[in-house]
């Protein structure tokens, strides 16, 4: 067996790492990106669905200032209303590995950033994905904590069947 020399040593850890974090970030791509061969049919359905339920169920307020136990929870309790399935658990863990709960949290560096339309706020939704499936009863700005989960909730609730489903990059 052969000797390998510190500094090919420290080459090979590094090359190592760039590629863990390379293959971490293509997974990281295609957050809440709807595909586009599901994307059009069922965006024209979803849409009509949920608003027509949003004259049954209660309107939140903006959630402008808060904490995320509180917007996980305000979340929860439109999604309730909405028919929308997922759990407080379901959305922390993602909300963590999305943004680590940071509602201001925006990706500039990859293909949807590239193409511009960044992943935004807690659980890094693009834009036409938070169009799409905006719940009403909740501001309409992706920037808003309540209204990007419980967007990124539908969305997974239509694609996956529910965020608890989600454990990793959607």
């Amino acid at each position: 067996m052969t000797a390998i020399s510190a500094p090919r040593r420290a080459r090979l850890r590094n090359l190592t790492l760039a590629g863990l974090a390379t293959t971490g970030a293509a997974a990281a791509a295609v957050t809440l990106m709807p595909s586009s061969a599901s994307a059009a049919p069922q965006t024209t359905h979803t849409v009509h669905a949920v608003s027509h339920r949003a004259h049954t169920a209660p309107q939140a307020a903006s959630a402008s200032s808060g904490n995320l136990d509180g917007w996980i929870k305000q979340s929860l309790a439109i999604m309730k209303a909405k028919g929308i399935p997922g759990s407080y658990d379901g959305l922390k863990r993602n909300i963590m590995r999305e943004s680590g709960g940071n509602p201001n949290a925006q990706n500039n560096w990859d293909v949807n950033a590239k193409n511009g339309i960044p992943s935004k706020g807690l659980l890094q939704v693009i834009d036409p994905t938070f169009n799409t499936y905006h719940v009403a009863g909740t501001a309409h700005s992706v920037k808003d904590p309540v209204a990007n989960i419980t967007a990124a909730a539908n969305y997974a609730a239509h694609r996956y069947g529910s965020i608890d489903n989600v454990n990793s990059a959607y």
